[in-house]
């Protein structure tokens, strides 16, 4: 192994973590080498990818550097991505699904006060996948966007229209319920 090896894997573990382009200076300091060293060792993580014809290239983006698909391989990763859409929601974007469906039409900070948690990343991911869209904005301050579900979602759920979807009062209850049967009756009350 290389003198440089470690140094090669940590840059290239530490952009493929990376959502965005990252600066040298800042690559540099992770490494704990100087900027002209971060730069000459993604210069050399480069050449490596394109000399072997990996899928993958380093590209010199935005201020920094970034993994990014070989051009190539655009056709087949575009056709994956296209067909990933129909893969299985996580819990989360099924919560927020749900929030959308019922309260619509629903605001992002709506949804994330209802959830406890922010949800932008999982609005967008359902923006993506075309489950839900922007249907507006608010007549408040700063006018907020309203989000709605899609006749996608209607066709995905196999539902005609949003009145079939099933009254959220029995839902209501029978959580409640199973909260009593899970904490004890004392702890789902809310005593002490």
């Amino acid at each position: 192994m290389s003198e440089r090896q470690p140094l090669l894997q940590a840059l290239e573990a530490l952009l493929f973590v990376s959502d965005e382009p990252v600066a040298s200076v800042v690559l540099a300091q992770a490494l704990g080498v100087e900027r002209r060293e971060a730069d000459d060792l993604c210069d050399e993580l480069a050449r490596s990818y394109e000399e072997r014809g990996a899928g993958i290239t380093l590209r010199s983006v935005g201020g920094g550097w970034r993994l990014t698909t070989h051009p190539d391989a655009a056709p087949v990763v575009e056709q994956f991505v296209l067909a990933s859409r129909h893969t299985r929601l996580t819990k989360a974007a099924l919560e927020t699904l749900s929030i959308v469906a019922y309260k619509q039409p629903v605001t992002r900070h709506q949804i994330s006060g209802i959830r406890g948690v922010n949800s932008d990343g999982v609005l967008r991911a359902l923006v993506d996948r075309g489950l839900i869209a922007e249907v507006g904005r608010e007549e408040t301050p700063g006018r907020p966007v309203l989000y709605g579900t899609t006749p996608e979602f209607l066709e995905r759920l196999g539902l005609a229209s949003l009145s079939d979807l099933p009254p959220l009062g029995p839902l209501l209850g029978q959580a409640a319920a199973e909260a009593t049967v899970e904490d004890g009756p004392a702890e789902a009350a809310g005593a002490d």
